[in-house]
Parts: structure tokens; sequence; C-alpha cells
């Protein structure tokens, strides 16, 4: 029966130590004041009840309440151990009625815990616990059997009851050790998760809201991730590009060297960078710079590559600029230096030939080396205005005005060729800042060259019309040969002609002009179907009637 009464107990002892442990799951205990008072009463209510079970041998009556005192003090200090002895201590009295052993015994054990717990206050309660089960041990064999003479020639009574009251301590602590273990687990992985959701949706964040293309590439070359920014910069759903192959979308001229990259940042586990063109969905192919990096798994075997794409067409045009700018100022001074020296030579053989044709007027040759002499004088004249720097006197003009000047003056040798100037204004006056005769250069370079596009005569379709923020856009519109498209990038380079006889400035002149007048000028063409040259240009701000 003791045996089973022991069982009992300590059952009763293991419930009730859990209770709170699972409560506190649970519960946001930081929101709890007081705690520990708190846990200090509800230990003194278990220690009551086990009062309530003690158990009844040889006409002496014991439990383990002093095994739920002794975790008290290792555990929560000590206020709430001595609530919770008080609790032990009325519960025995009104039980017993042998009050002067229970009482003195209770201040013995009270005043050495106490002791015990202040100079234990920097140990772990695992500790505290063995040094207040060693001291409890002492202070018992020295109150009962010696003190009070309780079955002092019994021993194995006062074993039995103190190895009862230890496997009730080691049993707490062991309870309350695991709880404390596995809370902590799962406290840090709730603190990990966190951590890492904040991780992730700060790279999510970043991921979903970047320009940049972010591709995840495993070993198998298969893509597991597209950022959002692919819709936006390629116009692909992310669903198309997940189902088509990511080669699929490179320029067919630089798939090799992407497969080549990638096959080498795989073997040497090193990031690397490359130039690619991806397609859009619009059918036009987009310059990308991308750097490419190895992710490596715990084995340092390489598990991903990630592709961080960055869209530099407007980069590429920029250098282009920068390109042009280096070819214009390098043309010009070559022009300068050029020109002087051809020009004064020229005037001189010019001079001689003239007066040798008012001698020899019958020479037949002379008209001939005079005629390639202006050829020469006009090629040079065109130089000196590329190379020299020009004042440049800004007014107030009317561009219908300009056009319609440009257009008479043109007018006798577009009859000759049976061509017809077809104008069209979208208003009465388009006032622009400029310098007047420069503006009238390019306009007259631009209808010579569609006049001599169209050998066999035809239309040219002059229009003005309103464009975007404050702009006009004069358009000139050929039915000549055209242009083939792959040739359209190179008009304005210096010294570049489709015409036999041309020198590769004249259009170079006009880029500079259109440019010092912070404009753009493009051009649309196709072969066999003319050409349209749209020239932007900022309109007055001030109209001058």
């Amino acid at each position: 029966m003791i045996i089973l009464d022991y069982i009992v107990n300590l059952s009763i002892l293991s419930l009730m130590v859990s209770t709170p442990l699972i409560i506190r799951s649970f519960i946001n205990h930081k929101s709890l004041k007081q705690l520990r008072l708190w846990a200090g009463v509800y230990a003194g209510i278990v220690s009551s009840v086990l009062v309530s079970l003690s158990i009844q041998d040889q006409g002496y009556s014991y439990d383990i309440r002093y095994s739920v005192i002794l975790l008290v003090f290792a555990y929560l200090g000590t206020v709430p151990g001595l609530i919770t002895g008080s609790f032990a201590l009325v519960s025995r009295l009104l039980v017993s009625e042998n009050w002067p052993p229970a009482i003195v015994g209770w201040i013995v054990i009270m005043i050495v815990f106490l002791l015990v717990n202040k100079l234990t206050l920097n140990l772990k309660p695992v500790r505290k616990c063995l040094i207040l089960m060693g001291s409890y041990i002492v202070a018992y064999i020295i109150t009962v059997p010696i003190i009070f003479n309780v079955f002092r020639e019994s021993p194995v009574f006062h074993l039995q009851y103190l190895l009862f009251v230890a496997i009730g301590v080691l049993l707490g602590g062991l309870i309350i050790e695991s709880y404390e273990k596995l809370y902590r687990i799962i406290t840090e992985k709730k603190k990990m998760e966190k951590t890492l959701e904040a991780s992730e949706a700060k790279y999510r964040l970043i991921a979903e809201n970047t320009s940049d293309l972010i591709m995840v590439m495993d070993k198998a070359n298969g893509i597991r991730y597209f950022s959002p920014s692919h819709e936006m910069a390629l116009g692909f759903t992310i669903e198309e590009l997940e189902s088509v192959d990511l080669c699929e979308l490179i320029h067919p001229n630089d798939v090799n060297t992407f497969r080549l990259s990638i096959k080498k940042i795989m073997e040497h586990k090193e990031s690397l960078s490359m130039e690619f063109r991806f397609l859009h969905k619009d059918g036009k192919w987009i310059e990308f710079e991308s750097k490419c990096m190895p992710v490596t798994g715990g084995e340092g075997l390489l598990e991903y590559i990630v592709i961080i794409s960055r869209d530099i067409s407007e980069r590429k045009k920029a250098e282009e600029i920068l390109l042009q700018s280096e070819k214009l100022s390098i043309v010009g001074e070559l022009a300068a230096g050029v020109a002087h020296e051809i020009r004064n030579p020229l005037t001189t053989i010019k001079g001689f030939v003239q007066l040798y044709k008012k001698e020899n007027s019958s020479i037949e040759f002379n008209d001939l080396l005079l005629s390639e002499l202006d050829r020469i004088e006009t090629i040079t004249s065109e130089m000196l205005s590329l190379g020299k720097p020009q004042a440049i006197q800004l007014n107030h003009t009317n561009l219908r005005e300009l056009i319609e000047n440009t257009v008479e003056l043109l007018s006798p040798q577009a009859n000759m060729k049976d061509i017809q100037f077809i104008r069209s204004y979208d208003d009465a006056n388009f006032f622009i800042t400029c310098e007047k005769n420069q503006i009238k250069q390019v306009f007259l370079n631009l209808m010579k060259n569609a006049m001599e596009a169209m050998p066999k005569g035809g239309d040219i379709k002059i229009s003005i019309r309103n464009g975007m923020a404050g702009d006009c856009i004069i358009a000139i519109q050929d039915q000549g040969c055209g242009i083939p498209e792959e040739l359209i990038p190179r008009l304005g380079e210096p010294f570049y002609t489709l015409k036999e006889k041309g020198t590769g400035l004249g259009l170079m002149i006009c880029h500079k002009i259109i440019k010092q007048h912070q404009g753009t000028i493009t051009y649309h063409s196709k072969l066999n179907e003319g050409t349209l040259i749209e020239i932007n240009l900022p309109l007055a701000t001030e109209k001058i009637l």
C-alpha cells in the first residue's frame, strides 16, 4: 500500500507541476504582473493537496510537501518559497495535532533554505536543487531523529522518507527542465521563423520592386525564379516565361556566348559578367548587362546561379552619342586644318584657270576644271563650317515662313525634275528660337537629298505638327529609292554617304545644327518605299507676330 501511496503522491505532484507549464505555453506571461507571487500561491495549494495525501506509517504521518517548497526556492526565489512554505505549514497544522515539531522543523528548514538561496543566487536552478536537497537532508536529520527523537533507532524509516522527497524533487525538476528546454527551443524556432519571414519579406520587397531582372537558375539550367520586373521589361507574363526555354528569348547570336559563360561559372564557381540581348514581346531586342553569381550548398557544390540583368539600352545610346561627339570633335579639328591648307592654293589655281579660259575659250576642258574646282571649294566650305565655331544669333523665327522660303529656292530645280512640294501645317504659325540661316541650311540639305533620291520625279510632302511637351515636329517625306534599314543608324556619321559623289558631311552638319538647337532628327525608311525624316524642335515660349 505504501508503494501505491507513493505513486499516487508522485503522480499528483507531476500533474500539478505540469499543468501551469502547459498553460504558460498559451499565455504571454510578460503581460501578467507579479507572476512569481502567483506561482508561489499555486505551489502552496499544491503542497496543501500533497499534505491531504499524507502517508501513514507506524503512527507517523509524512508527505512530500517539502519537494514542492524546495523546487519553488530553486526556480522562483525566496518570496514565492516563503509563500509556498506558509501554505504548507498551515495545511500541516490543520491535519495534525502535534504542532511543535511541525513549527520548529518548518522554521529551521526555512532559515536553511533562505541562507542557501542567498549564497547560491548566481547558480543555475539544477545546482540549487542539489544544494537545497542536501541542506534539507542535513536539517531533517538534525531536527527529526535527533532533536525530536522520532524513530531514532529506525534509520530505514527516515531513509525511505528522504528518498520519497528526493524522488519528488527529481521528478519535478525533470519536468520543469524538460519543459524549459522545449520552451526555449520553440521560442528560438519562432524567433528564427520571424527573422526568416522578415528577411524573406525584405528581399521579396527588393526583388519585386527593382527594375533589374533577377533570375535563379538551378544546376540543370532550369529557371526557378523570375522577378516581376521581367513583365515590365520584356512584356511577357511570368507564366509565359516559365513555359519557354530561356535560350529562345536570347538573341541567336548571343546564345552560344551565354551557354559558354554558364558552363564556365559551373566549372569554376566564380562570378561572371556578360552582355546579351533579350527578346521583347513586341519583337524588338533589348540589350542587357548581366552579373551571374554562383550559389553553393553545404558541401561546396553549386546549387544555383543568380542572374541579375540590367537594361543598358540607354547607356549604349549614350556611349554612341559620346562616340559621335568625339568623332565630331576629331573631324572638326581635321577639317579646320585641311580646309585652311587647301583653300589658299585652291583660290590661286581657280584664278589661273579662269584667266586661262578667257585667253583660250575654245578649249573644252576649261568648264570641267572650273566645275571640279567649285566642287572642291564647296567641300572645303562644308569642312570649315564643321570645324570652325560659328557665331550664333538666336531669333524668334516662324518655321512655316522659313520652309516656304526654302521651297521657293528649290522650286526651279524641282520643276526641272518633275518634283512637287506638298505642304501641310497644323497651325498658322510655329515659332522657334533659332539661328535662321543654320536651320535653313538643314532644310536645304534634307530637301536636296530628297530630290536626289527621286530621279524619276514625284512628290515631297512637308508637314509641321505639334509634338509633346511644347515641341513641334517637321516631317519631310519623299518617294525615292529609300534606305536599307541596317544602314539608317550610320546616317550622320562623318564621311559616311550613300551618294556616289557625296562627302558624308551634309547630314553630319545637319545633326550638329539640330543638336545645338536642343532638337533631334530621326529617319524612317525602307528600300524602294521612300524616306521619312522627322525633326523635333522646341517651340519658343513667346510668339512674336
